[in-house]
């Protein structure tokens, strides 16, 4: 299966630092969803604004080039434990993962031409919506 990006975020956050630890923490934090063409045909959106929130599937950014899947480690060492405490990759947001693919609810807060307005996003900005 080969996915593609369809949009990119516009996000207050311009480094990984500061993030919110997930979605939903920071629901003030608003963001915005900007459509590449082809998909940014207001037809594709249509009914949209029916939905409280939406799940977005979205990509890690790494520092540099993405690690070879083999090249994984199971465990990091989390920013918000000081950096001192492994855990599990799985258990982190630690884009060094097998498939740097991440997961959020966003509230939809408007809908707009080649847009959506969100907030309580976790992502930093650029980052790629697929």
């Amino acid at each position: 299966m080969e996915i593609k990006p369809i949009a990119y975020f516009r996000s207050p956050f311009r480094t990984k630092f500061g993030i919110p630890r997930q979605s939903g923490i920071a629901d003030g934090v608003r963001g915005e969803i900007i459509f590449y063409k082809p998909y940014d045909n207001p037809e594709a959106l249509r009914g949209i604004e029916g939905f409280d929130y939406l799940w977005l599937i979205w990509e890690f950014e790494n520092d540099g080039d993405a690690p070879e899947v083999d090249k994984w480690q199971p465990m990091v060492r989390p920013p918000r434990l000081g950096g001192n405490e492994k855990v599990g990759v799985f258990a982190s947001r630690s884009p060094f993962r097998p498939n740097r693919l991440g997961l959020s609810a966003v509230r939809l807060v408007a809908v707009e031409t080649g847009r959506l307005i969100v907030s309580g996003a976790d992502l930093m900005d650029g980052t790629r919506i697929y």
